[in-house]
């Protein structure tokens, strides 16, 4: 299990990508504003969320509370990830 120090990084990093990636799109003409300020939200919701979840882990359940959560993640980095490109 990796420490609780690095799954915060790697979820900062992930987000930090993802709204890099929308204010990029923010800068061309031709992309619907108001779709990015959205998936901004959404990335910054994102990430304080897991980062809650990561701060608060139940004893004994350590494995699969993290296993779960990355999985988890993972989906919603996706996701958002999937919203930026039709944008």
């Amino acid at each position: 299990m990796a420490s609780r120090r690095k799954l915060k990084k790697a979820v900062k990093n992930v987000c930090g990508e993802l709204f890099a990636d929308c204010v990029a799109l923010s800068l061309a003409e031709n992309t619907d504003k108001d779709k990015l300020e959205e998936l901004m939200r959404m990335v910054c919701a994102t990430y304080s969320d897991y980062v809650s979840r990561i701060s608060h882990t139940e004893k004994g359940q350590e494995k699969a509370f993290y296993k779960q959560l990355r999985s988890s993640f993972t989906a919603q980095a996706n996701k958002i990830s999937d919203e930026i490109i039709k944008v």
